[in-house]
């Protein structure tokens, strides 16, 4: 894994490359951004050009993440053989996942490990063995690099134990810590990191690797990479045409349908609060993925509604469900409203707020914001 193995982000390359030249690299960085635009990635591949330069096998060790000198810590759930895990714990597991998908983002992770209702957390014990890794000296190369992927899931008692190590580390030391949502990470985190956001990777790099690399015409090269959005989670999922959102169809369908006739039935009222009881019992990991694939489908009907269909990828044809019949009722005058709510309802969700009142309310504004008229 080197900095040719990372998909577009050509600036962050060129950065990364000249401040390794210079001998300028931070003690802390923090990539932002989705796993999808190449987060892990970057930082797998920057630890390779930090470790592994003129080192004989170097990168086969990198690559097959067995390097003494680098460190992954991850989220883990409890299991029957831990209740208390730590990264270690799961190091083969996560050999495994990051090898086969370095792309792969949160929800793919906690599927792989099959967490069930859990949500994945960074614990102390997993700072405990950072704090002790900081004190013995590189095996081989001039650093020991950690990797701390969704750091925001760090919990508190996490946090105050890497507070001072990532304030002051030692010389030798390197820590690269990976947020999708960086604006839950403490702030007395956040001032000790050198912070680089990434953004989604270019339509003409996806289309250009799709036509050369996997021989795909090119009309429908360029139809994926517009649906990526610049993720390349979603590329190889669009690919492998299992695309995630399949369980989540047939509750949006029925979810949308009844909130639109809400205003007249009151069987649909009933009908959306047995709804929320039913969607209660998922795992709350898989309740905040149905919400960021419902925010999706509302996203893509905005795009049809205002004359972009070509860039609609989600099919929902084995429901008997068209998006184009939803599309008119999605506009400028109430798409934010509705993105909004859903943001809420997910980060009350990640509070661990009651999931039964937290849809019945999500329910309840979506069937007044479907019918709020457009302004021309």
């Amino acid at each position: 894994m080197n900095f040719n193995s990372v998909y577009g982000q050509e600036f962050l390359k060129k950065y990364f490359q000249k401040i390794i030249e210079k001998n300028k690299i931070p003690h802390t960085l923090l990539f932002a951004g989705n796993t999808g635009y190449g987060t892990l990635s970057m930082a797998w591949a920057l630890a390779n050009e930090l470790l592994c330069s003129g080192k004989v096998n170097c990168e086969k060790r990198i690559k097959k993440i067995i390097h003494p000198d680098l460190h992954f810590v991850f989220p883990t759930v409890s299991k029957k053989e831990i209740s208390k895990p730590d990264s270690a714990f799961f190091l083969n597991q996560w050999r495994e996942f990051l090898i086969s998908n370095p792309y792969g983002d949160y929800h793919d992770w906690l599927k792989y490990l099959e967490a069930e209702n859990q949500q994945g957390a960074i614990r102390v014990k997993d700072a405990e063995n950072i704090i002790h890794k900081t004190l013995v000296k590189p095996y081989e190369g001039d650093y020991k690099i950690f990797v701390i992927w969704m750091a925001e899931k760090m919990n508190q008692e996490t946090y105050n134990k890497l507070l001072k190590i990532l304030e002051e580390p030692p010389e030798d030391t390197k820590f690269i810590l990976i947020a999708e949502n960086p604006e839950q990470i403490l702030p007395t985190v956040l001032s000790r990191c050198q912070i680089h956001y990434f953004h989604p990777i270019s339509y003409k790099t996806i289309e250009d690797y799709l036509i050369k690399e996997k021989k795909i015409a090119s009309n429908d090269a360029r139809k994926i990479a517009y649906q990526s959005n610049g993720d390349w989670n979603l590329v190889s999922k669009l690919l492998s045409q299992k695309p995630i959102e399949e369980d989540y169809k047939q509750a949006f369908v029925e979810w949308v349908r009844m909130a639109f006739l809400a205003k007249k039935s009151k069987k649909s009222v009933i009908g959306l609060i047995n709804w929320s009881e039913k969607m209660a019992g998922l795992g709350r990991e898989e309740q905040k993925y149905f919400l960021k694939f419902v925010s999706e489908v509302f996203r893509q009907a905005l795009m049809i509604n205002y004359g972009n269909p070509q860039l609609n990828y989600l099919n929902f044809s084995d429901t008997k469900f068209e998006l184009s019949k939803l599309s008119p009722y999605i506009h400028g005058n109430n798409i934010e409203d509705i993105i909004n709510n859903i943001e809420n309802a997910t980060s009350y969700i990640e509070r661990n707020a009651n999931s039964k009142l937290i849809f019945i309310n999500l329910s309840l504004l979506l069937t007044k914001l479907i019918h709020k008229k457009e302004i021309h």
